[in-house]
């Protein structure tokens, strides 16, 4: 066998047993979250208080939406806050948040970044007011009513630091936001459900999330990278922290619409992921003696070929090896099939309705663009700068 189909074999077989691993890895939680069966809720005996903090970075368009939904909570208003960190928004929008019962900081970071909007918002809290719980929002979230009633009830039935809510797309009107809206639920049914059915932590998403307010101000402090969301979630798990995940809990968040800003995303969230990986995999030794199985397992995770990525090149091994050597080829269609297979599962019903074909004939032509942005997670600068 000459050395040219000696490098073809090997690369074709690295590749296929990665991402087979990652095919059976989403296979098992995907048929986990069929088997979830949370209980009503009971109403909790106390009512905590509640901070929500909006970093908002340039989402003039939407930040008034989500304030208006953050206020109109059947939940007294005597008991919740709510501070909007506006960073680089216009004067005009800033004015119009102004008339609104809410703390507004304006920040003028050079460098801005999620971290820091919270750091700030934290250092500004009246020393006076004493807090339960601190709830994050994506400027452009909308929650409902009863958001914060829900929260109160979940965090004394679930007795955790953190509790992660059902982010769902509050539109759909493209091809693309489509994609988005489907593949936004399978995270929430393999990742997350899925999860808390085996007894592992949910994975948390950034927005739409609840945390113990002491354990936030002491943690937030520490976090100064760009993918501060992973770093949050590193903590959680280093510190043995349980995360829950409850269904019925809905935030409605706005989805990218272009595919160049879908791609764009996409190259940005693998690269956060590697860098998650490569900072934490050092202690996957360490978790599995201490067995703790919530961060072996989320380093795993990580360490796993970002779901899009993978598609892409399931789809572009399928078209290309026939053309080299066609029996190699046939493992990958197979693969192929059962990771179709998989993600049908996890999908909702709901989303299997007329706008369904559109985003199905799309859909290989996005996801292979994706993986072109692999040759872009180089640059740190670009998938690191504030998109709140």
């Amino acid at each position: 066998m000459s050395i040219g189909w000696i490098i073809i074999y090997t690369i074709d077989i690295i590749l296929f047993v990665f991402t087979a691993l990652t095919v059976l890895y989403l296979t098992v939680f995907s048929i986990a979250s069929l088997f979830n069966k949370r209980s009503h809720i009971p109403p909790a005996k106390r009512q905590n208080r509640f901070i929500i903090l909006i970093p908002a970075y340039k989402k003039d368009k939407c930040i008034e939406q989500t304030v208006k939904t953050a206020l109109g909570q059947t939940y007294p208003q005597r008991l919740f806050d709510i501070t909007v960190i506006s960073d680089h928004q216009e004067e005009i929008t800033n004015f119009r948040l102004a008339q609104y019962p809410i703390t507004l900081l304006i920040p003028d970071f050079a460098d801005s970044t999620k971290a820091k909007s919270l750091q700030l918002a934290i250092n500004n809290l009246p020393q006076f007011k004493i807090y339960d719980i601190v709830i994050v929002l994506d400027a452009g979230s909308v929650v409902e009513p009863e958001f914060l009633q829900q929260m109160n009830d979940a965090f004394e039935t679930a007795g955790t630091k953190a509790i992660q809510a059902h982010r769902l797309s509050k539109n759909r009107d493209t091809a693309i936001a489509n994609l988005d809206a489907i593949f936004e639920e399978i995270n929430n049914s393999i990742f997350r459900r899925g999860h808390i059915t085996l007894g592992i932590s949910s994975a948390t998403s950034g927005s739409g999330i609840a945390y113990d307010f002491k354990w936030f101000k002491e943690n937030i402090m520490n976090v100064n990278t760009g993918w501060d969301d992973k770093e949050i979630e590193a903590l959680l798990m280093r510190q043995h922290i349980y995360v829950d995940y409850f269904d019925n809990i809905l935030v409605y968040d706005e989805k990218t619409r272009q595919s160049a800003d879908f791609n764009t995303q996409r190259g940005r969230w693998a690269s956060t992921q590697l860098r998650s990986f490569l900072s934490n995999v050092h202690y996957l030794p360490f978790a599995l003696l201490k067995k703790r199985y919530d961060f072996a397992d989320k380093v795993i995770q990580w360490m796993l070929i970002p779901r899009t990525i993978m598609i892409a090149l399931m789809v572009l091994m399928s078209i290309v090896m026939p053309f080299i050597y066609f029996t190699l080829a046939v493992k990958w269609w197979i693969l192929f099939a059962v990771t179709m297979l998989v993600l049908a599962c996890a999908t909702p019903d709901y989303l299997v309705d007329d706008k369904w074909d559109k985003s199905f004939f799309k859909a290989p032509f996005i996801i292979l663009a994706s993986l072109l942005n692999l040759t872009k997670i180089i640059h740190r600068k670009k998938y690191f700068e504030n998109r709140n």
